[in-house]
């Protein structure tokens, strides 16, 4: 995320992943289109916090709408580079945990041979040093 170093919290990213998906709401708008049973005033508090952090943009017009800032491949990649950094230390140790957890499909395992593929290939065409 380039406008946040901090990892989001749970109720924040429900709210990012409701504005990705309804954008642009009003306070009202948010606290229906959420799935879970929350306070109006909390919804308000969320995204108040997002707009502080510069994850959500909010209009000037009235009543105020409420916009993501950040896409979702953004979070992705922040949230990733830390568990891969600071928490498993390395991809492998996060790969292993995620196929202790989860058995792949068949097509997801054909999907991470490709990639894995196209990882070998990029390697193969860096320069050695």
């Amino acid at each position: 995320m380039k406008n946040a170093k901090r990892r989001l919290t749970r109720g924040e990213l429900q709210i990012l992943q409701m504005l990705w998906r309804e954008e642009p709401v009003t306070i009202a708008g948010a606290h229906q289109a959420l799935a879970e049973p929350i306070g109006y005033s909390t919804v308000q508090t969320r995204l108040n916090r997002l707009v502080t952090k510069g994850l959500v943009r909010k209009t000037k017009e009235t009543p105020t709408r409420y916009e993501a800032a950040i896409q979702p491949h953004d979070v992705m990649e922040s949230e990733l580079r830390t568990l891969v950094q600071d928490v498993s230390g390395g991809v492998v140790p996060l790969v292993a945990q995620l196929f202790r957890e989860h058995q792949p499909s068949e097509t997801e395992l054909d999907e991470i041979r490709q990639l894995i593929q196209q990882a070998e290939t990029r390697l193969q065409k860096k320069p050695r040093r």
